[in-house]
């Protein structure tokens, strides 16, 4: 077989073939691209991780006092009427939201460390709560997690234990920003003492009210 007939049965099946290279390019391309989107995903995934751990990292970064004013913030975005009580309640009752006329207990937890919820902390919140949730919830909320025992504890109450990642999911249902609520948060001090002012709902209306009340017993009104 001399050259020339060799390169004319190359040319002539390249001719007839040209489709099946096509085919092989593109799938080539193909794979390539779903590479690169796969890979694209992955790092999206791993953003998403830091972001929410940064957002957790916020929340123990806060006073009990703004994580409470924080609670009763993302409360109201999901159509509650709620207000940070804070020391003013006894049982542990840090939030109340009203919906539908019915009143729902929030307790607050937060922990800088890996400390879990335990079950001396639930019980402790259901135990003064029982006679009034005929028809209302409670729910424990903390930045941290539950143990086992106090998951177990609630399964059949009307309490919902809300750790660090379900409240992140809350938020996200709320579509918060939080990004810019901590961005925007302006911390008051009582000019008293120093605490903290929390906004609270009196008889008059929203206002400023210290976190050391009683001991501090400084308001102002928010215009």
């Amino acid at each position: 077989m001399n050259d020339d007939f060799a390169k004319d049965i190359i040319l002539k099946t390249l001719e007839k073939g040209w489709w099946i290279l096509l085919l092989l390019f593109v799938m080539y391309v193909l794979v390539d691209i779903l590479k690169d989107k796969k890979i694209l995903n992955k790092f999206k995934g791993i953003n998403k991780a830091h972001s929410d751990r940064d957002l957790l990292y916020k929340f123990k970064s806060l006073s009990y006092g703004e994580f409470e004013q924080y609670v009763a913030f993302l409360f109201n975005k999901l159509g509650y009427q709620a207000e940070a009580v804070g020391k003013s309640r006894d049982g542990g009752v840090d939030v109340v939201a009203k919906k539908d006329g019915v009143k729902h207990y929030i307790q607050c937890k937060k922990y800088n460390s890996g400390n879990k919820v335990n079950l001396h902390d639930v019980r402790d919140f259901y135990g003064s709560l029982v006679d009034f949730l005929a028809d209302s919830k409670g729910y424990f909320i903390t930045t941290s997690s539950f143990t086992l025992e106090a998951e177990q504890f609630a399964k059949d109450k009307p309490i919902e234990l809300i750790d660090g990642y379900k409240l992140l999911k809350y938020i996200k249902m709320a579509n918060l920003d939080s990004k810019e609520y901590f961005t925007n948060k302006k911390e008051e001090k009582c000019p008293e003492c120093g605490g903290e002012l929390l906004e609270k709902r009196g008889k008059y209306g929203k206002f400023l009210g210290c976190s050391n009340y009683p001991k501090c017993r400084f308001t102002k009104r928010i215009k």
